[in-house]
């Protein structure tokens, strides 16, 4: 299944969305900004708030998947497809690397976030938290969401896709109440591909976009 743009996807999965939490309090939490644009039609139909989690990969040299990730708010998550002996191994050569990663990332998040946040925790409370992507390759942009998540009352943790992976579905059933992916693929090729348009802006816009929002729910 290939979808005209994002706009789209995020309208297919309102419908189903809102069949179910329609009457319910909800916020959407985008995970990247491709998912902003997919959240948007998701939080109109809703009627509620839409975040945005900013985060940011932590790479190692030589090593093509990410060993970890940290968001805006400081939260870092190592990456499950690592097991722990070979995490506790790359960080005992790789710690000075890994923590200096973690400071450019913080600050480069911060320069963007100057003159406001892109998510509300008060909003998050006692609510349906939709954690929303354009696409999940992997499943480690919902780990990162979580370990954010983590002192947030919420009712549930729901996940809404367009497009997953066999690998991040089985995540997602691990760590969501509830999930809705209009695409299972087995052999999955970059995000991008799956869309006629490309039509996610430049990110300064987005977060500009996502502030706005944020503001008016205040």
């Amino acid at each position: 299944m290939y979808f005209a743009s994002r706009l789209q996807a995020g309208r297919m999965l309102a419908t189903q969305l809102t069949k179910k939490y329609h009457n319910e309090k909800c916020v959407v939490m985008a995970l990247n900004d491709g998912g902003v644009m997919v959240g948007t039609q998701i939080s109109t139909q809703l009627h509620c708030a839409l975040m945005l989690l900013m985060s940011e990969e932590i790479l190692l040299p030589r090593e093509p998947r990410a060993i970890a990730g940290i968001t805006s708010g400081g939260t870092v998550t190592y990456n499950n497809e690592y097991s722990k002996g070979e995490i506790d191994e790359l960080l005992g050569e790789y710690y000075n690397v890994v923590e200096q990663e973690k400071l450019i990332k913080m600050h480069d998040m911060n320069n963007a976030l100057e003159g406001g946040g892109t998510i509300n925790r008060r909003l998050l409370e006692n609510r349906n938290v939709v954690l929303v992507s354009d696409g999940l390759k992997t499943g480690f942009e919902v780990d990162l969401a979580v370990e954010y998540l983590k002192p947030v009352s919420m009712r549930k943790l729901i996940v809404a896709t367009p497009f997953a992976s066999l690998k991040a579905v089985d995540r997602m059933h691990v760590l969501a109440d509830d999930l809705f992916c209009l695409n299972v693929i087995e052999d999955y090729m970059e995000t991008n591909h799956y869309y006629d348009k490309q039509d996610v802006p430049d990110h300064d816009t987005i977060v500009k976009i996502v502030k706005e929002i944020v503001n008016k729910w205040q």
